[in-house]
């Protein structure tokens, strides 16, 4: 089939096989997306140097970003009506707390948690693709789309209790917690095994509409540059930059009220009176904030997208480069 053949079925045909080609990017601030490269078949013998690639990609992509990841966890527990916080101000905060370093605070086990969700997203990926999904090529865009969102559920259920640890690590005072496997201790000794799983519920639900938004905007945006005469399947790096950019935003802004309110069922043993069930949560909110409540910390969400996306596509090309991955 002629790559411009622009007929609602030909475009509808090829929405999901698009969509692949999107996440040769892989840490878009939020999400860690296993790249489409690592699937092909041509690439099987040399799988471990795509995912050693994009590992390293996702680790400097974060530790550049970390400072802006926590000001928008502080933000999102912290900020209310009476405590209007802005980012500058959510950082002054910080630095005085802790000192520049504590900006840095829960990246470790941010970055720890990359291998494990990169792994477990490409294995489950791999067998979802085959047991579910038929043999045509390209395959249907539903069955990929199915496959992927199974891979994410796993990989997120798998890794919930880091995200609980990290969320944690984030917002401790200093001294709080003597590192990583401390701060596991009290939250098993306090709280109990149910506290690594508080957030579930939310971060299970926001996968739909970010996966949703992300790929329509996404395929939107392709069909618009094709239609401007860029190339389908090869759009300049400052066209892909800029739509996989805009996307994971508006990917990120549908999901992120889901975003909030898991953040702050995560830190629970660090707001007095905070209530468990994410119903509680949303009406405290809502109650107490309005409507505006539910986009506290959006700024910093926001302002990281560009730099993630593109520190961790200048790595990852990087890496390929040094281990001598041929295009």
């Amino acid at each position: 089939m002629d790559s411009h053949d622009r007929t609602p079925n030909s475009y509808i045909q090829n929405f999901g096989y698009h969509h692949q080609e999107k996440q040769q990017v892989l840490d878009t601030g939020e999400q860690l997306m296993v790249p489409a490269e690592v699937l092909q078949e041509t690439n099987k013998a040399v799988w471990w140097k795509f995912l050693v690639s994009g590992a390293v990609a996702g680790a400097v992509s974060r530790t550049g970003t970390a400072p802006l990841d926590r000001a928008k966890v502080f933000m999102q527990v912290y900020a209310s009506k009476t405590n209007i916080m802005n980012l500058l101000g959510g950082m002054r905060s910080m630095i005085q707390e802790g000192g520049i370093s504590s900006l840095w605070r829960g990246n470790g086990v941010n970055v720890l948690k990359i291998v494990p969700e990169y792994a477990i997203k490409f294995s489950v990926f791999e067998q979802s693709k085959a047991l579910l999904c038929s043999q045509k090529t390209p395959q249907p865009f539903q069955e990929k789309i199915l496959a992927s969102s199974l891979a994410v559920a796993i990989s997120q259920t798998l890794i919930n209790p880091m995200e609980v640890l990290k969320t944690r690590l984030m917002l401790r005072r200093t001294g709080q917690y003597k590192g990583l496997l401390d701060c596991a201790h009290q939250i098993l000794r306090h709280e109990g095994a149910r506290a690594f799983y508080r957030g579930y519920l939310p971060n299970m639900l926001g996968i739909l509409p970010y996966a949703c938004t992300d790929l329509a905007i996404y395929e939107s945006l392709k069909w618009v540059w094709v239609n401007l005469g860029f190339e389908s399947n090869n759009p300049s790096g400052t066209v892909g930059l800029l739509s996989i950019t805009l996307s994971s935003t508006c990917g990120q802004m549908a999901s992120y009220p889901l975003t909030l309110v898991r953040t702050r069922m995560q830190a629970q043993d660090t707001v007095k009176g905070s209530n468990p069930t994410m119903r509680g949560v949303f009406a405290k909110i809502l109650a107490q904030q309005g409507m505006a409540g539910l986009y506290r910390g959006v700024t910093p969400t926001l302002l990281k997208v560009l730099p993630a996306v593109g520190i961790s596509y200048m790595v990852y090309e990087a890496m390929k480069n040094a281990l001598g991955v041929v295009k």
